[in-house]
C-alpha cells in the first residue's frame, strides 16, 4: 500500500511546473493522497488548473489570497465539503516586493516588511488555524523555508527575516497543535530555479556557491524535495514536529 493512501491534502503555492509545491504535490499524489489546490490571482490560474487537472477532472482548485481571511475560510469550507476531513497541508507561499530583495536590508520600508511577513509567515498561522477543525485524525502541516532564515544571505534581506518568523511560528504551532496529533514542520531547501527565486538578485551565483561548497558538491533536484515531503507527511515521521529539515546537500553545516 502507498504510504499516503487514504489521506487528503491541500497545496498552497503552485505557480508553474517548476514550483517546489508542485514537486511535493506530485510526490504526495504518487503515494496515494487525494489533493486540492489553490492559486493566487488570475495570472497563475491557468497554470494551476492545467497541472492540477492531471490528477483528474474533479480535482478541487480554488482561488485564495492568503492575506484575506474570507478567502481562507471559503477554501477550507470547500475542502471540508469535498473530503470531510484533512490530513495534509503544504504551505509554499512567500512574497516580498522586488525592491526589498535588492540593496541593503536596512533600507527596507515599513510596507515591504509588513507585506513580507503577512504573506510569508502569518499566512502559515492563518492556514493552520483554519485546517485544525478538519484534521480530526491528526495531520501534517509543512512549510517551506530557506537558510536565509538562519544566516545572512546577501539580497535575501527581508525575506530571510520573514522566513525566520515562519520557522519560529512552526515551533509555536507544533506546540499548540501537538495534543491533536497535528505535526508542523519546515523543509529548508537549497536554491531551486523557481519563479520566485529568479526575483532574487544574484541567484545564479547562489546556485554556483552551493555546488562548490556543499559536502555533496551539487544542487538538489525537485524530486528530492518531493521525497522529503512524503516522509514528513507519512506515519514514518509520526514523532517529528516543530523541526526544520534541511535539504541542501549539507550546505547548512559548513562554516566557510
Amino acid at each position: 500500500m502507498s504510504s499516503l493512501a487514504g489521506k487528503t491534502g491541500i497545496v498552497f503555492g503552485v505557480a508553474n511546473k517548476r514550483s517546489i509545491a508542485w514537486a511535493i504535490a506530485q510526490a504526495w499524489a504518487k503515494e496515494g493522497a487525494k489533493l486540492a489546490f489553490t492559486y493566487q490571482g488570475e495570472r497563475v490560474k491557468e497554470n494551476v488548473e492545467e497541472l492540477a487537472g492531471t490528477f483528474g477532472a474533479d480535482t478541487l482548485i480554488l482561488p485564495c489570497d492568503v492575506t484575506k481571511d474570507e478567502d481562507i475560510a471559503s477554501v477550507f469550507k470547500a475542502v471540508g465539503e469535498k473530503f470531510g476531513k484533512l490530513d495534509l497541508l503544504l504551505h509554499s507561499v512567500a512574497f516580498a516586493p522586488k525592491a526589498a530583495l535588492e540593496g541593503r536590508f536596512v533600507d527596507t520600508t515599513r510596507d515591504a516588511y509588513l507585506v513580507a511577513h503577512n504573506v510569508s509567515a502569518y499566512s502559515l498561522v492563518a492556514l493552520a488555524r483554519a485546517a485544525e477543525p478538519l484534521m480530526t485524525n491528526g495531520g501534517s502541516i509543512i512549510g517551506m523555508s530557506y537558510f536565509g532564515a538562519e544566516k545572512v544571505v546577501p539580497h535575501y534581506n527581508v525575506m530571510g527575516v520573514a522566513k525566520a518568523s515562519l520557522e519560529a511560528s512552526t515551533r509555536y504551532l507544533a506546540y499548540d497543535l501537538g495534543p491533536k496529533k497535528i505535526r508542523v514542520n519546515c523543509i529548508s531547501a537549497g536554491p531551486v530555479n523557481t519563479l520566485a527565486a529568479r526575483g532574487i538578485a544574484g541567484f545564479s551565483a547562489m546556485l554556483k556557491t552551493y555546488e562548490e561548497r556543499s559536502p555533496l558538491k551539487r544542487n538538489l533536484v525537485p524530486e528530492e524535495l518531493g521525497a522529503t515531503g512524503v516522509f514528513l507527511a507519512s506515519d514514518g515521521a509520526a514523532c517529528i514536529t516543530g523541526q526544520v529539515i534541511y535539504v541542501d546537500g549539507g550546505y547548512s553545516i559548513m562554516g566557510m
